[in-house]
């Protein structure tokens, strides 16, 4: 059973950074699709990152492209989602999601498998 457990969320003033992690478990896939996904209150979730088996292969949302990077280490089956000059409205409950038939997506629908959430709030 594929289980995704995501960590590294927390309280960050405007400015700051946060790296979250994403830990993949529970599947034999060698290729697989990890997004970064986000829902903040009153909002409908929205695509943030995704990166497809090979490290060149990456998405981002317009409002966080240059702020936020996205790695893997596939000997650990983990992403990685490097947050730097958080904003108030990148406040939000942040999922990770895996599907192996995809390359990459923005998309919600498009993944099967989805994490429990962490919360990151960027507020003084």
């Amino acid at each position: 059973q594929v289980q995704l457990v995501e960590s590294g969320g927390g309280l960050v003033q405007p400015g700051g950074s946060l790296t979250l992690s994403c830990a993949a478990s529970g599947f034999s896939y060698d290729y697989y699709a990890i997004g970064w996904f986000r829902q903040a209150p009153g909002k409908e979730r929205e695509g943030v990152s995704c990166i497809g088996n090979s490290a060149g292969n990456t998405m981002y949302v317009d409002s966080v492209k240059g702020r936020f990077t996205i790695s893997r280490d596939k000997a650990k089956r983990t992403v990685y989602l490097q947050m730097n000059s958080l904003k108030p409205e990148d406040t939000a409950v942040y999922y990770c999601a895996m599907d192996p038939r995809i390359r990459c997506s923005l998309y919600q629908g498009a993944f099967g498998s989805w994490g429990q959430g962490t919360q990151v709030t960027v507020s003084s």
